[in-house]
């Protein structure tokens, strides 16, 4: 099949997305039916598909705000920002930025953190399978050296930080039957990764955040670690316990 120009491309996919727009030229229909009437009725379903994708993607942000405002807020995301990807997994990526500047959420404002958290998760989801490295392995690294290790993080390894309590909100509206009240006094820093079949999420102790992003930067322990405050054994033991490191070098 000769692919269509790219002009053509482009014609095509501004029709598809702008609910105002005429079918591009060179289109018919089966049997020679009304071809706005069908183009219609195929950019619909291509929205609906879309907004689909996006409510099993962000299930807790759907939550939060009910189906009804969620549709209507991902309809006006799709409709803005068209996939860039064939690959409807990796359509979304800018969901949270869009509802941090979308007016109706003004008064939501843990609301796009919440779906940062969201994506971290799906990322770490389809993220490559790696082995973790045996907890055995990491203690036997002598304490003199520690500090001059270079971590190797599983690529599952997902960092989001906030100034609200977005995993404690994701939690209860993810689990709970009944959700709990969340206090939005405090904010919250969270490692997602999925080190076997299942992801899973943690609260970061102090200074885990930035500690975890110099460490995917490639930067040793004790680089690291100038983060103040920073609650390094605390943030050792939690990379050691839930299996995020893949190798050690040093």
């Amino acid at each position: 099949m000769t692919p269509l120009p790219d002009k053509n491309c482009t014609a095509f996919t501004d029709a598809l997305f702008n609910p105002n727009a005429r079918p591009p030229d060179g289109l018919k229909a089966w049997h020679n039916g009304p071809v706005a009437k069908r183009f219609a009725v195929y950019r619909n379903n291509v929205v609906v598909g879309l907004i689909d994708a996006l409510a099993e993607r962000f299930p807790v942000c759907l939550r939060l705000v009910g189906a009804a405002f969620f549709r209507a807020m991902a309809k006006s995301f799709v409709r803005a920002s068209p996939p860039r990807s064939p690959i409807l997994a990796e359509y979304g990526d800018d969901f949270p930025e869009f509802i941090a500047t979308f007016d109706p959420t003004r008064e939501l404002p843990y609301l796009a953190d919440v779906a940062r958290l969201e994506w971290a998760i799906g990322r770490a989801y389809h993220a490559t399978d790696a082995t973790p490295l045996p907890l055995e392995a990491v203690r036997a690294i002598p304490a003199n050296a520690l500090g001059d290790a270079i971590f190797t993080l599983h690529p599952s390894v997902q960092i989001v930080s906030s100034h609200f309590p977005i995993l404690s909100i994701w939690s209860t509206n993810a689990f709970d039957i009944a959700v709990q009240e969340v206090s939005l006094e405090r904010g919250e820093d969270v490692l997602v990764l999925r080190p076997d079949l299942e992801v899973e999420a943690y609260l970061l102790p102090p200074g885990g955040f930035s500690f975890i992003a110099a460490l995917i930067k490639g930067e040793t322990v004790s680089a690291a670690s100038s983060t103040d405050p920073l609650d390094l054994p605390a943030c050792l033991g939690l990379l050691f316990s839930t299996a995020a490191i893949t190798a050690i070098a040093a």
